[in-house]
């Protein structure tokens, strides 16, 4: 049995133990031995390098320089590394190698929570399949990315709530390599109750098992 681990913590806000538990139910359903913790101390565990997957769920706070090292080694070893929101790419703001793994940091999300479209940009990807374009509610994440990410969906920026960046065309959805692991994102998720979307939970849950080793 394939074995995922979920780390959840940080900032209340993004309401980190609610989306565990919805993503355990979820990594649980496709048959996953599924493992929570709530500190980052895990992370320099060596045995995390025999993991299937892992899930960090924890917007801010710190990453310990062990725990980094041993976390992107252990990717780039072959485990699969998912997550979604602020829980992964608005985490440990100051790890820089943690945010080369993942491919994107947060920087704004103009207007806060406000409706948007989400735009698929690779409807012939196995995770966005019978997918369309959809409407959305939450916060629409301004992000600095890596031009090395497969866009998988993207959202363009009206200018309302920020003049300078009407017509941005910004990444949503990607995957990536780092080393033999692969790493998924969403930036949709703000708050748990967004797990009940069908999109949002159809493409999450499809990444996180193409993430999957």
């Amino acid at each position: 049995m394939r074995q995922a681990l979920i780390v959840w913590g940080g900032w209340d806000g993004h309401e980190p133990e609610q989306g565990a538990h919805a993503v355990k139910a979820m990594l649980e359903e496709e048959g996953f031995e599924v493992l929570v913790e709530t500190t980052t101390e895990v992370f320099a565990d060596p045995a995390v390098a025999e993991l299937s997957l892992i899930v960090p769920i924890y917007t801010m706070s710190k990453l310990a320089k062990n725990e980094e090292l041993n976390l992107t080694k252990a990717v780039a070893g072959g485990v699969g590394l998912g997550g979604y929101h602020g829980g992964m790419c608005d985490a440990f703001r100051e790890a820089t190698d943690y945010q080369f793994m993942c491919g994107g940091q947060w920087v704004a999300h103009p207007g806060n929570i406000i409706d948007y479209k989400v735009d698929i940009a690779r409807r012939d990807d196995p995770i966005m399949h019978g997918i369309d374009d959809f409407s959305y509610r939450s916060e629409q994440y301004y992000m600095h990315v890596d031009p090395s990410n497969e866009v998988l969906a993207t959202t363009t920026f009206s200018g309302e709530h920020a003049s300078w960046i009407e017509g941005v065309v910004m990444p949503v959805v990607w995957k990536r390599r780092h080393g033999k692991g692969r790493v998924f994102y969403s930036s949709l998720g703000h708050a748990a109750k967004e797990f009940a979307v069908p999109q949002m939970h159809t493409i999450f849950r499809r990444g996180l098992l193409w993430a999957a080793r």
